[in-house]
């Protein structure tokens, strides 16, 4: 590797974006969120900065999320986003545009993953390649992908849910279905309205995920105490939720999941299939760490599931594994100079 020439994987995801640099993993671990002010369009804050705005910003500033569903869908602002990200991951006297790898959901267009290049060229990318997710997942994950073995992986982030079989390198079968972290979150702020007259914000319905969420029904329940307005009174109020209710709160959604590895698995060759059997499902992406969803998959499904090890930084590990070895994963990466 030429001293000049800087690499850089990024995971432009639909809640969270990651930078891993060779050498040094994983260096920054931020929202996907720019803050603008509305009078004059003018980008305020990214990242974690701009995240602490939401919710709670005066009217003339609006924190907005580029990203839906996995793709771009402001071009502008996910620029102005990687432009801010590329250089404070690589420091303020860095001179040289580093190459990048971005990944993209197994589903996009080929028009979409051409808008990524072109916003992570016009960031300050010297070359852009991107790579589907299940396959960087699969390579951070640790799954030897060139064996003529089928593995299934299921790659669960806030915007998408991304299951795919992969063998000799390529996608057998995949399906990218709009299900995922954010809709649970979704759920769960339904959930809390409906049965607490309580209206609680993002940032809460994802804690109550977090500390108290669960894909099966705990015995031993964990509780939290949340706090939220009235929407009768309009008074702010604490309420105490416990893991069973969100289990029901959030069943459609898993359900919903379930479905989206069931629909890959009746697509897979019957060889693939009995590795699959044999291997497992191995689960990547921030939600997979939901309490026991492993134990939900093998239920359902009836095969063993099992989570990879620091589940939701395998897309991003994926691309610094992969950038060092290009030639090794040529036929898995689409690039764009």
């Amino acid at each position: 590797m030429s001293l000049f020439s800087q690499k850089m994987g990024i995971d432009l995801g639909t809640t969270y974006t990651l930078v891993y640099l060779p050498k040094k993993g994983v260096v920054l671990n931020e929202p996907s969120v720019v803050a603008i002010s509305e009078q004059d369009n003018a980008i305020l804050a990214v990242g974690l900065e701009a995240k602490a705005m939401i919710g709670r910003t005066p009217d003339s500033i609006v924190a907005y999320r580029p990203m839906r569903d996995g793709v771009i869908a402001d071009y502008r602002m996910t620029e102005a986003m990687l432009r801010y990200y590329i250089s404070k991951s690589l420091g303020r006297w860095n001179i040289f545009k580093p190459e990048v790898m971005i990944s993209v959901p197994a589903g996009v267009t080929s028009t979409e993953k051409r808008a990524v290049i072109e916003a992570a060229i016009n960031a300050g990318a010297k070359n852009a390649y991107v790579v589907k997710e299940p396959i960087l997942a699969a390579i951070g994950a640790g799954i030897p992908i060139h064996e003529p073995r089928g593995h299934m992986i299921v790659d669960i982030g806030g915007g998408t849910i991304d299951v795919a079989v992969i063998s000799l390198g390529g996608i057998v079968a995949s399906i990218s279905v709009k299900c995922a972290g954010n809709r649970v979150d979704q759920a769960i702020t339904d959930y809390i309205k409906k049965t607490f007259n309580l209206a609680i914000g993002d940032k809460t319905a994802e804690d109550i995920k977090i500390e108290i969420g669960s894909a099966v029904p705990l015995e031993e329940e964990l509780d939290i105490v949340i706090k939220g307005r009235d929407y009768l009174t309009g008074l702010p109020r604490t309420a105490e939720v416990k893991t069973n209710e969100i289990v029901r709160a959030i069943n459609r959604e898993l359900r919903e999941m379930i479905k989206a590895m069931k629909d890959v698995l009746q697509e897979t060759p019957p060889e693939l299939s009995a590795d699959i059997i044999d291997q497992g499902i191995i689960m990547t992406g921030g939600l997979s760490q939901l309490r026991h969803f492993p134990e939900l998959v093998f239920r359902r499904i009836g095969v063993k599931a099992k989570l990879a090890d620091e589940s939701q930084f395998c897309v991003v590990k994926g691309t610094g594994i992969a950038l060092n070895h290009l030639d090794i994963y040529k036929k898995s990466i689409i690039a764009k100079r």
